[in-house]
């Protein structure tokens, strides 16, 4: 599969697993509100979709939206895949993902008002924050990795 399409492939398939992982950990008590809660609250404070299409409907914005930039973000791995063709596809998922929390989450999520700020959502939620864009670009590069693994890296 060609690198880009195996990237975005990737980045949907990671959508839906921390999707998953973000619903399980809620219903367990294992992780506080997610960051989907947050963008769900705050698509809702926007726009006042509850009261237009509902919990659910809102819900789905929310969902697509993820998905959405989960694929956008993915386009980007063949890139970073070329200037560091030596790193495990593991690895650059973790330096991604921590890239992508420290630009998303620690800075623009703040400033739109969808998160309240890593220091005020205090270590834990910002851990499982972390933990969740960690996972995401991890499983990105793996399954990008796998379905374009025909192809030369460099």
């Amino acid at each position: 599969m060609q690198k880009y399409k195996a990237a975005i492939t990737g980045g949907l398939v990671a959508g839906l697993v921390t999707t998953a992982v973000m619903v399980a950990g809620r219903k367990t008590g294992l992780l506080t509100k997610t960051l989907d809660r947050d963008a769900v609250d705050w698509i809702d404070d926007v726009s006042n979709s509850r009261a237009v299409i509902g919990e659910a409907g809102t819900s789905a914005v929310e969902f697509a939206n993820h998905l959405g930039a989960s694929a956008a973000f993915a386009a980007a791995l063949p890139t970073i895949r070329r200037v560091v063709p030596s790193l495990s596809p593991a690895m650059i998922g973790v330096i991604y993902g921590s890239v992508l929390y420290v630009v998303n989450i620690g800075g623009i999520a703040p400033v739109l008002g969808i998160t309240e700020g890593e220091v005020q959502a205090g270590p834990r939620k910002a851990g499982e924050r972390w933990a969740i864009h960690v996972l995401q670009a991890v499983v990105t590069a793996l399954v990008a990795e796998r379905l374009a693994f025909d192809e030369p890296t460099a």
